[in-house]
């Protein structure tokens, strides 16, 4: 019999999904406690960076989760038995592989510091313990950027190596890779691609993340010749609005859009948003049409390089990240700044720890419930 809690199913069957740690973020507190809390709640899949610690920590919540299965069930909950473990690489520069930088002793002393108060993962800080950027919270999203009065912020960018995906795969045994690309870097994603060459066999699934542009949809025909053969049914990844999910109802619109000509285009695999999702981008998608439709009966499930198999014609679900951290945010800092630490680990306050998967099935719930109850 089918599992139907197996990440896979919940692609075909268009209830898919993925929480995002961040590209960038290492937070290893914080990701462990994601994983963890998430894995409870049921997500199918859990993405984090390209880093040996953040892999470790991920799969150190989603450890911790298995210890509460029975419990989860007992109250209702429907947690994924082995979600899927994700990676990200980019194959030239990119939005999601920046942190952001500046020298703090270059700042007025009379400075009302916005940067600290626009940062979501409070990873701008002027303490004792820290001044300025905290490396491992930022992940990337700009906002502290135009914000300085003294244009004293910029942004590092960086280009994870492929040769670092060999102990993911190998000795970390990770589930899946995610490509962050754009049209116009063709010839990077080609050596990219190469270069992970060793490893394909063991993936589970890839995912291709793409930004919006005129020339997106050309680009990832193009891409699908070149990975076809490997994975025929990719996930596509529409970028809309990076890493904005947290900000209000209307950041969803871009990525819908995208979702819809990626749609359109009649590519073969797998369609999921991401970038500006939030607790509205599931019920827009349902008063479109374009939610929960039961992928599988028109879905291939043929792995052969020959068969191209057919395009998806709905949604196959949603990857948040932002919003998924945010609406944990309330309840883990004033409590770990009551404990007097900056790193309590849910699993040792289990208290803490339902409280927190209850907010976060409240998101997850969207994906399971029937149409009919979603309204627009």
């Amino acid at each position: 019999m089918t599992n139907l809690r197996d990440p896979l199913h919940s692609l075909k069957q268009g209830t898919w999904f993925k929480l995002i740690c961040g590209a960038s973020f290492q937070d290893l507190p914080a990701i462990h406690n994601l994983s963890l809390v998430y894995s409870l709640a049921g997500v199918d899949c859990i993405d984090v960076a390209a880093d040996p610690t953040v892999v470790e920590a991920a799969r150190g919540g989603m450890a911790a989760a298995q210890v509460y299965l029975e419990s989860a069930r007992s109250r209702g909950l429907s947690p994924n038995p082995k979600p899927w473990l994700m990676v990200s690489l980019n194959d030239a520069d990119d939005p999601h592989f920046r942190k952001a930088q500046f020298n703090p002793e270059h700042c007025p002393p009379d400075c009302p510091r916005p940067c600290e108060a626009v940062c979501p993962a409070a990873a701008i800080a002027f303490t004792q313990e820290h001044q300025g950027v905290i490396q491992e919270r930022c992940y990337g999203c700009g906002r502290c950027l135009p914000i300085c009065p003294q244009g004293l912020i910029s942004a590092k960018a960086y280009r994870t190596s492929p040769e670092t995906l060999a102990p993911f795969v190998l000795s970390m045994a990770v589930d899946a890779i995610e490509i962050h690309t754009q049209p116009g870097h063709q010839e990077d994603f080609e050596a990219l691609w190469r270069a992970i060459a060793p490893w394909r066999s063991q993936l589970k699934q890839l995912a291709i993340s793409c930004l919006h542009s005129p020339n997106s949809l050309d680009y990832l025909r193009s891409l699908y010749d070149i990975i076809g053969s490997a994975f025929p049914e990719p996930i596509w990844q529409t970028d809309g609005r990076s890493m904005s999910g947290d900000l209000g109802k209307g950041t969803s619109k871009a990525t819908i859009q995208f979702g819809q000509q990626v749609l359109n285009a009649n590519l073969p695999g797998y369609v999921q948003l991401a970038g500006g999702t939030n607790q509205h981008t599931v019920p827009k998608l349902q008063s479109l049409g374009l939610f929960n439709n039961r992928l599988n009966s028109q879905q291939s499930s043929s792995n052969s390089p020959v068969t191209r198999p057919k395009p998806a014609k709905y949604i196959a679900g949603i990857a948040y990240g932002s919003y998924a951290r945010a609406i944990l945010s309330p309840m883990l800092t004033p409590l770990n700044r009551s404990k007097g630490c900056s790193a309590m680990y849910l699993d040792q306050h289990p208290q803490h720890l339902w409280a927190a998967v209850e907010r976060a099935r409240s998101l997850v719930a969207l994906h399971h419930q029937p149409p009919a109850v979603l309204k627009s």
